[in-house]
C-alpha cells in the first residue's frame, strides 16, 4: 500500500511483558506470546489463547518460558476457535493441565521474526516518545486501541488526558524503533493546544518559541 491520508501501518500483536516469573525474567527483553486456559479433555491438552496474528505460531519459538519460573515446550498442537488446543511436554492427565491454568508464556524478542517494511510488533510501539513536528513531546505511547476504524495509538501526555492518533502514515510520519520515538502530526480534526505538549528546549536552556 503506498504513502496516503489513509496508507495504515500493519500492527503484529504480540504484547508487552506484563508479571514475570524468574524463568521470563532471565530473558533479554521477555515478549507475551500466549496464555494457558483451561484444561481440554482429560490427556493434559489445554487451550491456549496467543497473542500472535497467527495462533500456530506459538509452536515455531522453541520452549516457552512461563511466568511461573517453568520452562515449556509443546508436544501437540491444532487450530481452535478461540486459539489453539495444546499439550505439553510432561503434562498427561487434565488434573496437570488444570494447574497450568492462567501462567503466561514469554519468548525473547531476538527469536520473533523481524517485521517487514511498514510492520511493527505491539511490544515494540507502546513506550514510544511522541513528539509533535517541531520536536514537542507530546506524549507516550501507552496502547493499541481498534473500535472498528483501525488502528489508534493511545498517546499518554506528561499531565492530561490521553489521547487518540490514527495510526496512519499521514498521522504518524516517523516511527524511529531503534531511537525509541515517534513523531505524530495530528489530523485536522485532532486539536493539539500549546498547553498539551512541551515545548522544545533551546541550546541554553530556555524553551523555544515554535
Amino acid at each position: 500500500m503506498g504513502p496516503g491520508s489513509a496508507a495504515q501501518y500493519f500492527v503484529l500483536h504480540t504484547r508487552p511483558r506484563c508479571h514475570l516469573g524468574q524463568m521470563a525474567e532471565d530473558l533479554a527483553k521477555p515478549v507475551l506470546l500466549a496464555k494457558i486456559g483451561r484444561p481440554h479433555g482429560v490427556k493434559g491438552a489445554v487451550r491456549v489463547k496467543t497473542f500472535t496474528d497467527d495462533p500456530m505460531a506459538i509452536g515455531r519459538y522453541g520452549p516457552l518460558a512461563g511466568n511461573d519460573g517453568r520452562s515449556f515446550s509443546i508436544a501437540e498442537i491444532r487450530p481452535d476457535k478461540t486459539g489453539v488446543i495444546a499439550r505439553f511436554k510432561g503434562v498427561a492427565d487434565r488434573n496437570a493441565a488444570e494447574a497450568l491454568n492462567g501462567v503466561d508464556l514469554y519468548v525473547d524478542r531476538s527469536v520473533l521474526p523481524e517485521p517487514e517494511e511498514d510492520e511493527f510488533y505491539l511490544t515494540d510501539l507502546i513506550g514510544l516518545a511522541a513528539e509533535l513536528p517541531d520536536g514537542a513531546t507530546l506524549g507516550t505511547v501507552s496502547a493499541l486501541q481498534d473500535f472498528g476504524a483501525g488502528d489508534m495509538l493511545e498517546i499518554t501526555p506528561p499531565m492530561g488526558p490521553s489521547r487518540l492518533i490514527p495510526f496512519t502514515k499521514a498521522a504518524v510520519p516517523v516511527i524511529d524503533i531503534a531511537a525509541r520515538r515517534l513523531v505524530v502530526d495530528p489530523p485536522p480534526e485532532i486539536e493539539v493546544h500549546e498547553a498539551d505538549a512541551r515545548p522544545v528546549r533551546g541550546k541554553g536552556g530556555e524553551d523555544e518559541t515554535p
